[in-house]
C-alpha cells in the first residue's frame, strides 16, 4: 500500500461547502483551504499535538467515511495485495485502518488498483490560484497512476454527484454511488457528502 502526500485528509479547519463570497468562474470562493501552506500548518499542529498528547487528530468526514470505504473494498473482494493510493493522506489515520483491518503493506509505486480521495479534490477546488487548471491537472495525474479498470473512490463535501460526473467524464465512468448521511432542511432533503466510485476506462 502506498500513501500520497499533500493536502486533503483531516485536520482542524475542515473545508466547508462554500460557494459564497466572491466565487471564481467555477462557482467556488477561493480560500486558504485550497493552499498547500494551509495544510502544511494544519499537519504541523497535528503532529505537535500527537507528540505531546498522543492524539491522532481529526478524521476527515468522520469514522463512518473510513468504514464506508473499507466495507466497499471488502464487499468487492479487493485482493489483499492490491496497490492503494490515498490521495492527500492527511494525518494517515485511514492508511493505518487499511493496514490493520484490510490490506497488506506494499512498496509498489505505480500502477494503482485503487485511488482514494477524502477531501483533497475539495481543497484543490478552493485554490486561489487557477483552481480550474489545478482540477484538470488532478484528473490527468489520477488517470496516469490508476490502472485501467482500477477504481477511484471519492468523498466530497463540495461537489454533487452530477458535478463530479462532469469533472471526471474523461477517462472514467461511474461504477457505484455509496450511501451517505442524509439531512432535511426547509422541506428539502439532501446528503451532507457525496461518495462515488469511478472506474477508469
Amino acid at each position: 500500500m502506498n500513501s500520497g502526500t499533500g493536502g486533503g485528509g483531516g485536520g482542524a479547519g475542515a473545508a466547508e461547502p462554500s460557494r459564497s463570497g466572491s466565487p471564481g468562474e467555477d462557482g467556488f470562493a477561493p480560500s486558504a483551504l485550497g493552499t498547500r501552506e494551509h495544510w502544511d500548518a494544519v499537519y504541523e499542529r497535528e503532529l505537535q499535538t500527537f507528540q505531546e498528547y498522543g492524539d491522532t487528530g481529526e478524521i476527515w468526514f468522520g469514522e463512518e467515511s473510513m468504514d464506508r470505504l473499507i466495507r466497499w473494498m471488502q464487499n468487492r473482494k479487493i485482493p489483499l495485495d492490491a496497490s492503494v493510493l490515498d490521495i492527500g493522506t492527511g494525518n494517515g489515520v485511514f492508511l493505518v485502518e487499511l493496514v490493520e483491518d484490510f490490506l497488506n503493506l506494499s512498496t509498489k509505486l505505480s500502477g494503482f488498483h485503487i485511488c482514494i480521495d477524502k477531501g483533497t479534490f475539495d481543497a484543490i477546488s478552493l485554490n486561489p490560484d487557477n483552481a480550474i487548471e489545478k482540477r484538470k491537472q488532478y484528473v490527468k495525474s489520477l488517470s496516469g497512476v490508476l490502472n485501467v479498470k482500477g477504481f477511484f473512490l471519492i468523498t466530497s463535501c463540495n461537489w454533487t454527484k452530477e458535478e463530479l460526473l462532469d469533472e471526471f467524464r474523461e477517462g472514467f465512468e461511474l461504477f457505484e454511488e455509496l450511501p451517505t448521511p442524509k439531512f432535511s432542511f426547509g422541506g428539502r432533503s439532501g446528503n451532507s457528502v457525496t461518495a462515488l466510485v469511478f472506474q477508469k476506462t
